[in-house]
């Protein structure tokens, strides 16, 4: 495989997000990864038998609009000090293993480096997004089950 293929395979990782891509063409093979083993994300493989576990987002219906939609929250503004935790893909947050069981974290819990935040599922992967520093949990800052965007902030952790 020549450098080019593979200057074009690490510009594709880097623009779409995702978190590994591997490619194989004959006997060669290449793997690109955004981040190191152990790194933020970790990638769990489930059987197709555990890919219905979370609710699919039900299909639009035709709805007249309402007269007056409520306000939505407005977004917490972390401090200066606070460490934020960025989705490194795109997809949907979970903030827990299941539907129905008690989150990862919740706010004002103590976590460590390494520590399971929330899962982000990207083409049915369920991807666990650790702490990379030890702290408080301040806020949660992307909504359970919706959908994030790459960089987007979902935790401000408070420094211990």
């Amino acid at each position: 495989m020549d450098l080019r293929k593979i200057k074009t395979l690490i510009d594709l990782v880097e623009e779409s997000g995702i978190a590994e891509l591997e490619v194989k063409e004959g006997e060669e093979s290449v793997r690109i990864s955004r981040y190191p083993t152990g790194g933020l994300a970790q990638q769990v493989m489930l059987p197709p038998a555990a890919y219905g576990q979370y609710p699919q987002p039900p299909a639009p219906a035709a709805v007249a609009a309402p007269a007056a939609a409520p306000a939505a929250p407005a977004p917490v503004a972390p401090a200066s000090n606070q460490h934020i935790v960025k989705s490194p893909m795109v997809g949907t947050f979970y903030r827990s293993p299941s539907p129905g069981a008690k989150s990862f974290v919740e706010v004002g819990q103590t976590v460590k480096a390494g520590q399971v935040l929330c899962i982000i599922e990207a083409m049915k992967m369920l991807n666990q997004i650790e702490a990379d520093k030890n702290g408080v949990i301040a806020a949660v800052l992307a909504e359970n089950e919706k959908p994030v965007e790459f960089d987007q902030p979902l935790f401000a952790i408070d420094p211990a």
